[in-house]
Parts: structure tokens; sequence; C-alpha cells
């Protein structure tokens, strides 16, 4: 079969912009002649075992139920949640590399890695140099793409999180998502994020960042202008991690909570990850379903 590899998806990702288990298994002394294709799901990781199997274990039972001819398997790109999962609680997760060798090791070749990143950054950069690294051990490999690459993502991640927030909509609310941010130049899906829900009409929801722009002096001015009594966070990522428990429901005084209440605002937090919303879920599952066909 023709050696395939979809590296240039991140390219064209940023020009757009527009039931697995945890523990490692181990390989068979020798190769399996007869082994299913994989989808290898990878992750960022989080240290909060709940979250994890709401959001990136929904997202991988999602990816499995859809694709009963594959096997999915887990790999996380954070060595320092891999290292404190293992001490603190036993359990072992494959970085990367190590997932891409057990693969190997299995005989396993047709492979489909799907990331659950929210965008085309330097992690999902990282993600395709290692797994290009590798492509001659398949005869056919391909890379899903991230939740946010093709417009039409863009218009179903704001319909889901417009739906999951219906309940709390209300003319003196805003609905504020927090992401991660980055230097890299894919940073710019939160502002075409922003742009569709103001295309889409919910004028109350507002996109920011931890680590970039639009950053919470942004989105503390856009919620003055519009004279919000009350503020809905929500991360605007796939798990509610550290940065969702910490940064932005905190108690400190520079949590974007408290940054809020002191501003004025009533404020209430929702510790809920994107990859626990069915819609988000279903995303990844059509990305992983197109980058299986395109191995076809």
């Amino acid at each position: 079969m023709k050696k395939t590899t979809l590296l240039a998806l991140s390219a064209a990702a940023a020009l757009a912009l527009g039931g697995c288990t945890s523990a490692k298994p181990a390989p068979d002394s020798a190769p399996k002649a007869d082994a299913k294709p994989v989808v290898l799901v990878v992750s960022f990781g989080t240290s909060y075992n709940d979250s994890r199997e709401k959001t990136i274990g929904a997202i991988e039972n999602a990816i499995a139920d859809a694709n009963p001819d594959y096997e999915v398997r887990r790999a996380f790109t954070s060595q320092i949640i891999i290292d404190k999962l293992k001490e603190r609680d036993g359990l072992e997760i494959d970085n990367v590399e190590e997932a891409l060798d057990r693969l190997v090791a299995d005989g396993v070749k047709k492979l489909v890695v799907q990331p659950t990143h929210v965008m085309s950054g330097y992690e999902y950069d990282d993600l395709a140099a290692a797994v290009d690294e590798y492509a001659e051990s398949f005869d056919a490999v391909a890379m899903g793409a991230p939740l946010l690459t093709a417009d039409a993502d863009y218009e179903r991640v704001a319909d889901a999180l417009i739906a999951a927030t219906a309940d709390k909509n209300a003319d003196d609310t805003a609905i504020v998502f927090m992401g991660h941010g980055t230097e890299h130049n894919a940073n710019a899906v939160y502002t075409k994020l922003q742009q569709t829900f103001s295309e889409k009409g919910a004028v109350n929801c507002f996109v920011g960042t931890v680590e970039a722009t639009p950053s919470l002096d942004d989105v503390m001015s856009s919620l003055m202008l519009g004279n919000y009594r009350k503020a809905v966070l929500e991360p605007l990522m796939v798990v509610a991690g550290d940065h969702a428990n910490n940064d932005m429901a905190g108690d400190e005084e520079d949590s974007w909570k408290s940054v809020m209440e002191a501003g004025g605002l009533e404020v209430e937090c929702l510790l809920r990850g994107m990859g626990e919303i069915p819609e988000i879920q279903q995303i990844y599952v059509d990305h992983a379903a197109e980058a299986m066909a395109s191995l076809e």
C-alpha cells in the first residue's frame, strides 16, 4: 500500500485558520502478522482524573465506537503529566515516541494519528514531525486534523458551545470562553472563533486566552462596554485541568474569576472541558474518518 502522510495538513490548517486503556500494554515478543489498524489518539494530557475520562476518554470512546475495525490507543505529549500520573496513581501512559515504538513492535501497518489539540500550533507541529520520523515503519499513516481547522469546524464548535450554554444565556450575562493561547500563528483561531460567534448573533459570547490575545484585559474591556451584570466562565480547552481550575476559577486575585468579581460582575464558573460535549467529540470522530479515508 502506498505510504501516506498528511503532514501538509498542519500548513493547510494554518492557512485555513479559517474504550481505550490508559495503561501501557507489554509489547509482544514477536510482531503480529494480523495486527488491526490503529487510531492513536494523542492529547496533551491532564492530571485531573475525572476530567480526563469525561473528555479525553470520551473522545477516544467515540472514535472507537465509530470504528470497530480499528484499535484505539492513547498517548500524551506532556512528560510532566505522564510522570505525575505514574508517581501519584501508578498509571502508565505512553508518550508519543513510546506509543509509536509499541505500534511498530506490535506489527501495526496501518495507522491514523488523531490529536485532540484545539489548533495546529507548536504541539501539533511537534507531533507531525515525530510521526514523520516513523512513517517508513508503516504501510500507511495519516494524521487527523485538530479541532479548529476548516471553516466548517468553527461553525460546528460555535454551535456546540452556544447550545451547551443555552441555559445560561441572558441579556445581562456574558459567556466567556477561556482558551490557552500561543505565540504560534495558529493563535488566530481565537479571533476567528470570536468572529463566528458574532456572525451567529451570539454577541454575548466572548473568547479570551491565558497566554496570548485576546487577553483577559481585552475581554474585560468588552464586558465593561456591554454593561453586563454577570459572567459565566467556561474553558475553551478539551479538558478542565490546571488552567480551568486555577487560572479561570481559582480564588487568587489574578484569576479570571477574581478579576471579574473585582470589576463588579457576578461570576459563575463551569468546570467542563469541551471534550465532554458530544458535538465536539463528533468533530474529532469526523476528522479521524477523513484521515482514514485518505489511506484508501
